[in-house]
């Protein structure tokens, strides 16, 4: 392959089935992710800009085997649920989320918690303006195994703990749906944070075979050799990130970002398929009738 970016074979059988109406699409679920940031240190730095920590999910995985992406998750909807909360409101997030109060909660939960779930990090506080440090000791993990394993809410979890969740520390980044031909549907909202001090992540997901801090830029020329395998959100938002020299910086200039969904669109012309995500022609698949893409 040319780059890294992740085709199903079965991609074209299932463009056809919902161009000829015997594929209907299945509804999106709700989803978060987060880039996770940080800055390297200075006598380290050898070159300029932030690291992101990205995991490589599993090859025995049925949906992106093998692909390199950031730690997320769908939305729980116990999510929903009351929360001690800090920073900027539920109405903000709603309108910049561009979705109901409670919806908005929800996602900025899910990526709270996705986060503490696949990576151990946790954007949360005993105070307002105050961060939780190291989380790795065995209460720490036994309270991580059963939010994974859904026998406690994040809302108990927090309430458990006495924590504040860090809205704050929260920047919306873009927002991707899932082709409606896919049978996996997400409608994920990506958001940046920069790595709490005191904190460190680990391969705490059972979805991945590695993880790696790794600077954007790359990563991106990973792809394009096509040694790193990833899926167009992903090696969409590293090509963002590269213009930011501090993991701050990405943060500051989240709340300006659009957050127009990306949805993918199929569409025949002259014979073949032409597959096209808006806004990013790099993606852009030319599928001859019974052949493969281009």
């Amino acid at each position: 392959m040319a780059n890294g970016q992740w085709y199903p074979p079965e991609w074209p059988d299932r463009i056809r089935a919902l161009a000829d109406g015997s594929l209907t699409p299945v509804a999106p679920r709700r989803a978060a992710t987060v880039m996770l940031l940080k800055d390297p240190a200075t006598a380290q730095q050898t070159s300029p800009g932030p690291l992101v920590h990205m995991l490589r999910r599993r090859t025995s995985m049925a949906f992106a085997a093998g692909a390199y992406a950031y730690p997320g998750g769908g939305v729980d909807p116990r999510d929903e649920q009351e929360i001690r909360w800090a920073g900027p409101t539920r109405a903000w997030w709603s309108s910049r989320l561009g979705v109901e109060e409670a919806t908005a909660q929800a996602i900025v939960c899910a990526a709270v918690r996705e986060t503490y779930e696949e990576a151990g990090v946790l954007l949360a506080g005993p105070t307002e303006d105050t961060v939780v440090g190291d989380t790795t000791g065995d209460d720490w993990e036994a309270d991580r195994a059963a939010l994974v394993a859904r026998d406690l809410s994040f809302a108990e979890f927090l309430e458990r703990r006495g924590l504040v969740l860090r809205s704050d520390l929260l920047g919306a980044w873009t927002r991707w749906i899932t082709p409606e031909f896919e049978p996996r549907r997400y409608d994920t909202w990506f958001f940046v944070a920069a790595l709490p001090e005191g904190q460190r992540t680990r391969n705490a997901s059972t979805e991945a075979d590695r993880t790696v801090w790794i600077r954007p830029a790359e990563a991106a020329a990973g792809y394009d050799k096509g040694e790193l395998l990833m899926m167009p959100p992903t090696i969409a938002t590293l090509r963002q990130l590269i213009p930011y020299g501090t993991a701050a910086e990405a943060l500051a200039a989240a709340p300006d970002r659009d957050l127009t969904a990306v949805l993918a669109r199929a569409s025949l012309v002259n014979g073949e398929i032409v597959l096209a995500w808006p806004g990013h022609d790099e993606f852009t698949k030319h599928i001859p009738t019974g052949g493969t893409p281009a």
